[in-house]
């Protein structure tokens, strides 16, 4: 994906969940793209609340169906728990508004299928929010990676971990949904994982293809694991190694991507995650270093995603988006799930 272009023109955005990351970066990047927030839905007084006071031109609803039906939402982001992923899509769909769904794409397959189902059907614009796939640094790698940098790619291998307890919160509404397997889904592996199953996709240009799992609840006390590890293999035959977690703590080294090849080796640290920055390292074949340039490289990734999501709205050009992609990556955490023996 190129740097990401100035907007096309403003878009009126409704955001759908007035929680963490709709608050400190969906909603701020809204903005920082060039569009505006033009109205936001959440049952909860206080979500309200606080958006009133972040955003006093927005338009503010406790139920979807008053937003949707507002002439100034031209497209609709959904921020919600997983669990409520389905109706809001599928709501948009039927109104026949573009909507970018944060991942994973539902809490259940047969979630992800349906929403994928309306949007065909309706063929509304649909994204999934994978923001990595934004950031300056993974767009510098996949750029050097389709240049012949590390020659042949081999392997990915990705640590993206953090600690999530039980009565984790942001926001202070002290309701750590990602804990609960009915509304998350799973934990550590349906959260964390998506990010590196779509980037190794983005990356390499080459999706994975076969995957299998273990996960563990080591550490937290609650029903979701709380680590999991993920082995593949993309179409083409590269592997992909995969650790994610939710008890590593947040002071430990905890953030790595490498793109092993025939001809060389990329390393980025911290350069998983919502914010840009991060250090990305080439190494060739006579194991010489240096640094590989970033284009942008201050740009926030949630910013040059709201940006490419506007483009498409505006200009019909669905660009890198495709809830086909997305379902695929949800077929694939269903299979992990399923091989791993622990799982219930």
């Amino acid at each position: 994906m190129p740097e990401a272009p100035l907007p096309a023109r403003s878009i009126g955005w409704g955001v759908v969940g007035y929680g963490w990351v709709a608050r400190d970066y969906a909603a701020p990047a809204i903005l920082a793209a060039g569009h505006r927030v033009a109205g936001i839905c959440d049952p909860g007084a206080a979500a309200r609340e606080a958006a009133a006071r972040a955003h006093p031109g927005a338009a503010l609803h406790a139920e979807l169906g008053a937003l949707l039906r507002d002439p100034e939402i031209e497209a609709i982001y959904v921020a919600t728990p997983n669990h409520l992923h389905r109706a809001a899509v599928e709501a948009c769909a039927e109104a026949g508004v573009p909507v970018l769904c944060e991942k994973p794409m539902a809490a259940t397959l047969a979630d992800a299928e349906a929403m994928s189902a309306a949007v065909e059907r309706t063929g509304v614009l649909y994204g999934t929010a994978f923001d990595q796939r934004h950031h300056p640094a993974h767009v510098a790698i996949r750029d050097a990676v389709h240049a012949g940098a590390v020659g042949t790619p081999t392997a990915v291998r990705i640590a993206y971990a953090c600690w999530l307890g039980r009565d984790w919160s942001v926001t202070g509404e002290g309701d750590n949904w990602r804990a609960d397997p009915a509304r998350a889904g799973g934990g550590a592996l349906m959260d964390l994982a998506p990010h590196g199953l779509d980037l190794t996709d983005f990356l390499l240009g080459d999706p994975v293809q076969e995957v299998a799992a273990v996960t563990q609840r080591r550490v937290q006390d609650y029903a979701v694991d709380d680590g999991a590890i993920v082995m593949g293999r993309t179409r083409g035959g590269a592997l992909l190694s995969l650790h994610v977690a939710y008890n590593c703590p947040d002071a430990l080294p905890r953030r790595r991507l490498e793109v092993l090849g025939s001809g060389g080796m990329i390393i980025a640290e911290n350069t998983m995650g919502q914010d840009p920055g991060g250090s990305v390292t080439l190494i060739g074949a006579d194991g010489a270093r240096r640094a590989l340039d970033v284009p942008d490289a201050d740009a926030l990734p949630f910013t040059r995603q709201m940006m490419a999501f506007g483009r498409a709205v505006a200009t019909g050009d669905r660009g890198g988006f495709s809830a086909e992609r997305d379902l695929h990556t949800m077929r694939l955490l269903q299979r992990a799930y399923a091989m791993d023996p622990q799982c219930p």
